[in-house]
């Protein structure tokens, strides 16, 4: 080899010839293929939440992708056996609705969808291992769908009721609680309605402590937004239960937070939408008026109900209950503030201390009586007032503090059989049940004689019928009841004429464990297979947006809870890590083609190369900011790959050199851009990682202007190091390098540098010399300099003897090698 001592324009980068001549090479080294029984290294899952397949990659997927893209390339580094799969949620609404819109099978369109997506991700250079992906809507994937959901049917898990549900008018679908936000349905935006429906639920509130419990395991490793928001939706609160007999009717039963307020409640109200109203008005003179004020309040969302601003209305009922602590009758009013799903749907209202019933106390003219001390009376001053004691105008309770006298209470009304102890959870059960046709069918079969039977375990899966010749059009009932040779079925136990439930699964079913089914993708027997699990699991670090928050995670730590007390995995929690990257917007707004700021990532990967694109997106900032793609620059990201990449043509020594002859300065920069972007990319700052190899690559250059020759070991220590760094956000330009270094692919698979400790240390470090807290001095010393000899070199330095100007010293205060504080006596 030669030696290059010119510096010559930065020519020959070519990012499409290097695309084009290392894609292949990696197809057919397989460089990222896990699993093997006998590989002796240490496992890490890395996991990206899976794409739906609506269309070709855009630039979101570009950030995620880059992103789990750098931690699992950096574990292969550090010498674990890394699995990295890939798979596609690929049921649900989109593809119905874009097939209903074109005309065609969903199930075309979303294989069309994959093939494209999976072709832009091996072109993305994804570090993905393709023995290890599936499709949701597999028949072979969708089978254990249904194998789960029998498991949980068989337990009582998985029921059927009917209850009012969430309905999207425009989806023609039930959709979940979590599934609309601020009163808008996530999929259309448009307004949700409640409807009275017969649908299949999923006893999540079965496992509402365990889910809030087992949060401690994730504290640090998950984002405290994260963990919030699930504790917020899961909404434990502690209370009691107070039992209200009702005149002319059956006594009930309401859950507070403060039963220590009992002797302030001065009205009682139910949801007016609630069984419990319609009972309690039927056959009194209010029917009527009740009838006509509840066909109001079911034009109202729930949003709209709770907003604080809105007027209180209601309907007295003429009926009473009776306080149970000093049996007043307080008057029973049907109202929209309270919901039917909040504890029993109805409330004692205390509102003195509670803003929206003084709310509606002052609207309706009813009684104020304040039983907790407060400095100004709620009655006159329109605000409720939260304070914790002491009571008062409350019986035995006068004197006692919040905590007691909800302890006292408790027990007062246990002793007479009126309430007790009880937690109460905002989360409700998970409505599984979709009336459209692309998704898991649900295995149950309905007879008239047998109700509810499961489908045989050797029948499944239940697959989908050929939609040709189904209207999938949303009518409000599912497409599959049309299907008349596949919902004719005789029943399983009694062998008559039966129909199988048209209705399909909602697809975050088929989120909430894929996790696992790439351990095995392929195995016809089992889901997975629990030996496997233990291995593997729980997933090392799992990747993705933080809008699946409340959903996604919440389900499939439900399954996975689910599967540990089925002996199927060893483990309570799927994921110990989570990181959730921000969005890519331009000009402060997400991308859309109606605000004409659309960013097409194919464009981009044209015009600047897939490396120059993974490296913006990785070197913008921390991964959980948004990125505006109008701040950042993928231009400027290639001309650092080409300077990097021209490095490794400069190289004069051979492969193998002993690095320890090589000139200490630049062993001492590669070490530190190691030492410092491993604990980066281990911190998710991986935007410093790359800093550090951008450092590195600045100080080789320089070195090698400077004179340093390019035989030297240490300049191809620094250049491989940085084909290794880089090989974590540029896989194409470092396997380049690597190639031009000598070396047979991958570099990928190199292995990390050991960092040499000794290299890190500094010759000299500064120290600051103050006096009277200014600072008068610089001294270079070494940094294992005792106190006495800097004190004493401090004292001799130019600067402090000209500002002490013979002073008196007072003191002096030294912390050895980087302070020396002089105080003088005057």
């Amino acid at each position: 080899m030669r030696e290059v001592a010119d510096h010559q324009p930065e020519v020959g980068y070519d990012h499409e010839a290097i695309q084009n001549r290392w894609l292949p090479v990696w197809d057919e080294v397989a460089p990222f293929r896990s699993g093997r029984l006998d590989d002796p290294r240490p496992k890490k899952y890395v996991l990206d939440m899976f794409p739906y397949p609506s269309g070709d990659l855009h630039m979101g997927h570009a950030e995620a992708y880059a992103l789990g893209d750098v931690i699992a390339r950096f574990w292969a580094q550090k010498g674990f056996n890394v699995m990295h799969p890939i798979g596609w949620d690929a049921f649900g609404l989109p593809a119905e609705n874009a097939a209903i819109k074109r005309g065609e099978n969903p199930r075309t369109w979303t294989y069309e969808n994959i093939e494209m997506q999976k072709s832009s991700m091996r072109r993305y250079a994804c570090s993905f291992d393709w023995d290890r992906v599936l499709y949701t809507c597999d028949p072979e994937y969708y089978r254990w769908n249904q194998w789960f959901f029998l498991e949980m049917f068989k337990r009582g898990l998985a029921y059927r009721k009917a209850s009012a549900v969430n309905w999207c008018p425009s989806c023609q679908t039930v959709l979940a609680n979590e599934q609309v936000v601020q009163g808008l349905c996530e999929r259309c935006d448009n307004v949700v309605t409640k409807k009275k429906l017969t649908q299949w639920y999923l006893r999540i509130t079965d496992y509402a402590d365990r889910l809030l419990d087992d949060m401690e395991q994730l504290e640090g490793e998950w984002p405290d937004k994260v963990l919030l928001m699930q504790r917020n939706w899961i909404g434990r609160s502690k209370g009691a239960e107070v039992t209200f007999d009702i005149e002319g009717s059956d006594p009930v039963t309401v859950y507070t937070t403060r039963p220590d307020t009992l002797y302030g409640a001065t009205f009682f109200v139910v949801a007016a939408d609630s069984e419990l109203a319609a009972k309690l008005a039927a056959g009194t003179s209010a029917e009527g008026e009740f009838q006509a004020y509840l066909d109001e309040v079911k034009k109202s969302t729930d949003i709209e109900r709770l907003a604080t601003d809105r007027p209180k209305t209601g309907v007295f009922l003429q009926r009473h209950a009776i306080n149970p602590v000093n049996g007043e009758k307080l008057p029973i009013y049907a109202s929209d503030y309270v919901l039917s799903d909040y504890g029993t749907g109805a409330i004692m209202a205390v509102p003195a201390h509670d803003q929206r019933d003084l709310d509606f106390a002052r609207a309706f003219n009813l009684p104020v009586r304040v039983v907790v001390a407060a400095d100004e009376d709620p009655a006159l001053t329109g605000v409720a007032t939260a304070d914790d004691g002491p009571h008062v105008n409350s019986g035995d309770l006068d004197g006692l503090n919040k905590a007691d006298a909800i302890a006292k209470i408790i027990a007062q009304l246990e002793a007479k059989g009126l309430g007790k102890p009880a937690k109460n959870y905002r989360l409700r059960d998970w409505l599984i049940s979709r009336q459209r046709y692309w998704g898991t069918p649900i295995p149950i079969i309905h007879c008239d004689d047998c109700g509810e039977v499961a489908v045989p375990e050797d029948q499944l899966p239940v697959e989908l019928p050929d939609a040709s010749g189904l209207d999938l059009s949303p009518k409000g009932a599912s497409p599959l009841g049309a299907a008349e040779e596949w919902v004719n079925v005789p029943c399983p136990t009694c062998g008559k004429p039966a129909k199988r439930d048209s209705d399909t699964m909602d697809t975050f079913v088929d989120s909430s464990w894929y996790f696992l089914r790439y351990l095995n993708p392929n195995d016809s027997v089992r889901a997975f297979d629990p030996e496997l699990a233990k291995q593997w699991l729980p997933i090392d670090q799992y990747v993705g947006g933080v809008t699946h928050a409340i959903l996604h995670l919440l389900y499939a730590r439900f399954f996975t809870k689910v599967m540990y007390d089925l002996d199927l995995v060893n483990f309570t929690e799927p994921f110990k890590r989570l990181l959730n990257q921000g969005m890519v917007v331009m000009n402060g707004s997400a991308m859309s083609k109606s605000r004409g700021n659309l960013v097409r990532l194919s464009d981009e990967l044209a015009v600047h190369g897939v490396d120059a694109v993974r490296l913006t997106m990785v070197f913008a900032g921390p991964p959980e900011d948004d990125i505006d793609w109008a701040d950042v620059s993928p231009a400027g990201a290639k001309k650092f790959l080409a300077r990097a990449w021209r490095l490794s043509g400069e190289v004069t020594s051979e492969p193998g050199v002993n690095f320890a002859d090589g000139d200490v300065a630049l062993r001492k920069a590669t070490h530190k851009s190691l030492h410092d972007a491993d604990l980066a990319v281990q911190t998710y700052r991986f935007n410093v990682a790359v800093a550090k190899t951008m450092e590195l690559v600045n100080a080789t250059r320089k070195a090698i202007d400077g004179g340093l020759s390019t035989a030297d070991p240490a300049v191809r220590e620094a250049v491989e190091a940085v084909a290794i760094m880089m090989s974590l956000v540029a896989p194409y330009t470092s396997e380049d390098m690597w190639s031009r270094l000598g070396h047979a692919p991958s570099v990928a698979l190199a292995g990390w540098p050991t960092v040499d400790e000794r290299l890190l240390v500094d010759d000299s470090v500064t120290c600051i010399v103050q006096i009277a807290g200014k600072v008068r001095e610089r001294l270079e010393v070494s940094p294992d300099i005792s106190e006495a000899d800097l004190q004493a070199m401090a004292l001799a330095a130019p600067g402090v003897v000209k500002a002490l100007e013979g002073r008196d010293i007072r003191t002096v205060i030294v912390r050895a090698p980087k302070l020396v504080n002089i105080v003088p006596a005057s």
